[in-house]
């Protein structure tokens, strides 16, 4: 599990297939590493990845072509921008939401707009997705636990502070850009219930 607080930016900075999927290499730019252990969890983006192989600058992690498929990570040039975050341990605050690092979906940068000292962003996500946005509510947005401003039919918009745009890869982002979106897990399973009511 994870908090959407991005701990570091690091860069994608290699790209090497192995027997049908990949394995990517990623700089750990400033995440506090120095107890890092194989077979750990990062989100890289937002997405779950294991880690296989590191040192004290990079990590390398295999991804399926199901990952993939279904992320942005299989369309990343080398040298992107990658939100990283390790995994929640017991005793650390949750200062965002629980997000467990499984992509639900992808949606776009639809716009941009300056509002103050921070920024106004929309996203445009899939209707599955939308279905579980609320108000008011938790989305994680490449890994990054985002209040949500407004919702309809097409999309959400999120008001982005000074901290999140210097301390993530919001920063490096323009209109089209893809990004990961996980819904709040909390949502996910009210549905559920909602679904199976009358099932005892």
């Amino acid at each position: 599990m994870f908090t959407g607080l991005i701990q570091a930016v690091g860069r994608l900075v290699a790209r090497e297939p192995i027997g049908g999927d990949v394995r990517l290499r990623f700089t750990v730019g400033n995440l506090p590493f120095t107890d890092a252990a194989l077979g750990e969890s990062i989100a890289c983006n937002g997405a779950c990845l294991t880690v296989v192989s590191f040192d004290t600058a990079h990590f390398d992690a295999d991804v399926s072509t199901e990952t993939l498929a279904l992320t942005t990570l299989g369309q990343l040039p080398l040298g992107a921008a990658v939100n990283l975050e390790r995994s929640l341990r017991a005793g650390d605050r949750l200062g965002g939401h629980l997000v467990s690092g499984h992509v639900d979906g992808l949606g776009h940068v639809d716009a941009i707009l300056d509002d103050a000292r921070g920024q106004r962003w929309r996203f445009s996500a899939p209707k599955p997705v939308l279905r579980f946005v609320a108000q008011k509510g938790s989305i994680a947005v490449d890994g990054t636990s985002l209040t949500v401003n407004a919702v309809d039919d097409a999309g959400f918009e999120v008001m982005l502070v000074p901290h999140t745009l210097t301390h993530t890869g919001f920063g490096e982002m323009m209109a089209g850009t893809p990004v990961n979106l996980e819904i709040d897990t909390v949502a996910r399973y009210v549905a559920r219930l909602q679904e199976t009511e009358g099932w005892a």
